[in-house]
């Protein structure tokens, strides 16, 4: 078994930068965090309350964005360049009960198509039930790109140099 890697945030300091997903200085946002296991990326988060769609239960929205972000992540570590969502499909399998959090995220590569990474994520209630999953397609940028236009600031400002070699 491959030993957790946690993901750095480079993005932090990075002027305007207040994502909804994964800034950590967004008080209204998500926050999450991230760490890399084997071939997958992997979140465990917990929601706050007015996340909730319905009572008790975690707003679908909320779901879809969750999972678009660790994609996003996914291809930042593991592809090791930046993208765009250009589709998502999702399914909400279940209601995902706010009593059952933490929820955990897992993320991994489906294929390569030119340059559209096909990403399958999925979201566990803590007492391991699937609550949704998706397929998100990203297309990705080379890697000049990525720098130049999505301030994609390279592997080794997310993962400690030792560990790159890994990934």
């Amino acid at each position: 078994m491959t030993k957790p890697v946690q993901i750095k945030n480079p993005f932090h300091k990075l002027e305007g930068y207040n994502c909804f997903g994964c800034s950590p200085n967004n008080n209204l946002g998500l926050r999450m965090n991230f760490r890399v296991e084997g071939d997958e990326v992997l979140c465990d988060w917990q929601p706050e309350n007015h996340l909730q769609g319905w009572v008790g239960v975690l707003h679908g929205g909320i779901q879809a964005t969750l999972m678009d972000e660790i994609a996003s992540w996914y291809v930042f570590v593991k592809l090791k360049t930046a993208g765009v969502t250009s589709q998502m499909e999702v399914k909400l399998l279940k209601p995902v009960l706010m009593e059952k959090a933490p929820f955990r995220l897992k993320a991994n590569l489906l294929e390569m198509r030119k340059n559209i990474a096909v990403i399958q994520v999925e979201l566990y209630m803590s007492d391991g039930t699937l609550g949704a999953k998706s397929l998100m397609h990203y297309f990705t940028y080379p890697q000049n790109i990525a720098s130049r236009k999505l301030y994609y600031p390279g592997i080794e400002h997310f993962i400690p140099t030792a560990e790159t070699e890994t990934l």
